[in-house]
């Protein structure tokens, strides 16, 4: 009897002793999950998206930005950046992980435009009237047409052999393929395309004889690229420019944009001007920065000047920004008939080239040319 009793204490215990065990080993096996789990998503220029994160009790963060069927990646530190160059909603997935296969996650949709990338237009922005108080509608190309008005002439090719580079050693080739009409817009597109010895295309319209404009006022709405390296520009050069070569037929710059994120760039229209002041070049001119961290890209805006025998005067918005007198006789070219430019332009010496931040490809959008005399 007692033998029975010792063999029963002895099998409770052992039993008592293997429950405590595993018990311990399912302890000892609980994992404890990160905790607050914080994510911040930053939109940056050229479609680059900038993710920051936060968790406790974390080993390490993977993150997934949505492309390519990728499952998310390991990274280093609090933060991460992915640049798009499709337009699309994509999720971008935070995992903080305690362990390989235990951890927790947050979901954040994000919607890529075309006009975050540099390739779509804007749908607002300022408008100008048909019509000013003392003056008259001269001309106009509202590119309504399913064709450009023979008004306008290409100029072709990379300005060899006399003018490489245009003067100014930019990267494109010009091409008429560059250019199409669409939705009631001129639109020029730089491209990132290998041909005629250059890495880049775009497009160069002018009136030269076949419309030229002397005194009055020219209202260009109109919807910029962005971009390191990109130079839209809006401009006149004077009619005389084959007998008399530049800078004495005048040149007047009513809007150019260099492109590039720092200030100063994307964000600033320029006007100036180019003569030849008693045989020695001269420019001058003004500029205008918008606020608030607005770029020229996001909205259409109207690029403006008046001009009489005097003075010409630079508006953005039908604000004026600038004035120069051009009343001395060294400044005579501005009073003289001048035909229309519009080009954009890839690389040169003022904005320099393009760089791994430039998105191509890029596009400009006019949506009128006005041009009224006075009275």
């Amino acid at each position: 009897m007692m033998l029975t009793k010792m063999v029963q204490s002895i099998l409770f215990l052992t039993v008592m002793l293997v429950a405590s065990s595993c018990n311990q080993e399912e302890v000892d096996q609980q994992v404890l999950l990160p905790s607050n789990l914080e994510v911040n998503v930053a939109m940056g220029e050229n479609g680059v998206v900038n993710v920051s994160f936060s968790a406790e009790k974390v080993n390490f963060f993977r993150v997934g930005f949505g492309v390519y069927n990728q499952f998310p990646e390991l990274v280093t530190g609090n933060q991460a950046s992915y640049r798009y160059t499709l337009p699309g909603e994509y999720t971008i997935t935070v995992q903080a992980h305690a362990t390989e296969s235990d951890f927790i996650k947050q979901e954040e949709k994000v919607q890529i435009t075309e006009q975050l990338l540099g390739i779509g237009l804007p749908v607002s922005g300022f408008e100008s009237p048909m019509q000013y108080e003392g003056y008259t509608l001269a001309w106009n190309d509202e590119f309504d047409a399913e064709t450009l008005s023979s008004d306008w002439v290409f100029e072709l090719g990379d300005g060899c052999p006399n003018l490489c580079g245009w003067g100014n050693n930019e990267q494109q080739f010009y091409r008429r393929e560059n250019t199409e009409l669409k939705d009631g817009y001129l639109i020029i597109t730089a491209k990132r395309e290998n041909i005629g010895g250059k890495n880049y295309t775009s497009s160069r319209l002018k009136t030269q004889g076949q419309q030229v404009f002397q005194f009055g006022r020219i209202d260009i709405r109109a919807a910029m690229p962005r971009g390191q390296g990109i130079w839209p520009a809006l401009w006149m050069l004077g009619e005389n420019i084959p007998q008399v070569s530049w800078p004495a037929c005048g040149e007047i710059d009513i809007m150019e944009m260099i492109g590039g994120s720092a200030n100063g760039r994307d964000d600033t229209v320029h006007g100036t001007l180019h003569w030849d002041n008693n045989g020695n070049y001269a420019y001058q001119g003004g500029s205008k920065t918008l606020s608030g961290g607005a770029k020229l890209a996001d909205n259409f805006h109207v690029y403006s000047i008046i001009w009489d025998e005097n003075r010409i005067s630079w508006l953005l918005d039908d604000e004026v920004y600038y004035e120069m007198d051009i009343s001395p006789s060294a400044m005579d070219e501005f009073r003289k008939p001048f035909f229309l430019l519009i080009n954009m332009a890839v690389g040169g010496n003022w904005p320099g080239n393009p760089d791994n931040t430039t998105v191509f490809p890029q596009q400009m959008a006019v949506d009128y040319v006005r041009v009224f005399e006075k009275d």
